[in-house]
């Protein structure tokens, strides 16, 4: 299984504040759906930081956004594996595929593909 990028996942009621404080950082925006934010580096593009007032699918806000080169295989490894799903896997309309996974720590991961 191959791993594309790991992204923290920051909670924000202040978004574009968010935002200019991690751009004086060297982050770009490069994606904005409104509740959720994507912040990259210019020069390493897979540098990322996500910020997210809320996540407008699924039912809790991850802290980690892992994205993988197969999702569905991904998914049915964590499914084996007995950990607590709480985001099935399913295409989201701004093209990626995902699911929000526990991991021992308590900590919620979004595993992710781009379709």
């Amino acid at each position: 299984m191959s791993v594309r990028r790991v992204v923290p996942d920051i909670g924000s009621q202040a978004m574009e504040e968010s935002r200019d404080f991690y751009g004086r950082l060297g982050l770009e925006e490069v994606m904005n759906l409104g509740w959720v934010m994507t912040l990259a580096s210019p020069s390493n593009p897979t540098a990322q930081v996500i910020l997210m007032s809320r996540d407008e699918t699924a039912p809790v806000r991850p802290d980690i956004s892992i994205e993988v080169e197969d999702v569905d295989a991904v998914y049915a490894a964590v499914l084996d594996s007995g950990a607590e799903i709480v985001h099935p896997l399913q295409d989201e309309e701004w093209g990626v595929r995902r699911f929000f996974a526990v991991d021992p720590n308590g900590r919620v991961v979004n595993v992710l593909s781009h379709r």
